[in-house]
């Protein structure tokens, strides 16, 4: 396998039902998983892209999360999106992952971290 440019990971932290943080695994993060992978593979990607289930990444609330590491967007150590579920993955994959340019729609404010 050749060494990926892009690297995905999403959230699949769960927790138990009614946990104060909640949890991605709560908000549909293995299906987003599932989706990401089916779509990478019918769009040839896989070789380019390292898809990777994940523990917590942080802020609980605004899952599912996933963090896109992208040699276009490196300068901004990735970037995070939030509240993803499976009808987000064909904008990220063609306007990201492919075109290089963040979704806009899905990118979590800096203010999540408050």
């Amino acid at each position: 396998m050749p060494k990926p440019e892009i690297h995905v990971f999403v959230c699949s932290q769960q927790r138990p039902p009614g946990h104060p943080r909640s949890s991605c695994g709560e908000k549909g993060a293995m299906n987003v998983l599932q989706t990401f992978s089916e779509k990478l593979i019918a769009a040839g990607l896989t070789n380019q892209v390292s898809l990777v289930a994940t523990g917590c990444l942080g802020p609980c609330r605004a899952g599912a999360n996933v963090l896109v590491f992208h040699p276009a967007t490196a300068a901004e150590g990735g970037v995070w999106y939030m509240t993803v579920d499976p009808s987000d993955i064909d904008a990220i994959i063609s306007e990201h992952l492919v075109g290089g340019v963040p979704y806009a729609d899905k990118v979590a404010p800096d203010e999540i971290w408050q």
